[in-house]
């Protein structure tokens, strides 16, 4: 494999690892603004933005700039995340 393929690898996955790191500090926004997660708008965002970070995924996978694998990762780790965050906030809305 030349460097060059390797570096567009890397740019590929440094990119989605970005773009992942933007929907979870966008979902933080929105949760420190006491936007309940239950909230429509909050489901909408949160959807949009997965979707179109799964479309990212799709296409670098397409171009065989990540694999399979990692690309399922990237939308687990994010996932994953994601809840850690909104159960956190039911935790601390709850009362005791």
């Amino acid at each position: 494999m030349s460097s060059e393929v390797a570096m567009d690898r890397e740019q590929a996955l440094a990119i989605l690892k970005q773009d992942a790191d933007k929907i979870l500090q966008l979902i933080k926004v929105q949760m420190d603004n006491l936007t309940m997660p239950q909230c429509p708008l909050y489901e909408e965002v949160l959807d949009t933005q997965m979707f179109g970070l799964s479309r990212e995924v799709h296409f670098a996978v397409r171009l065989q700039l990540i694999s399979e694998e990692t690309g399922k990762e990237i939308l687990e780790n994010l996932e994953r995340q994601v809840s850690a965050l909104h159960e956190a906030f039911q935790a601390q809305k709850s009362p005791e």
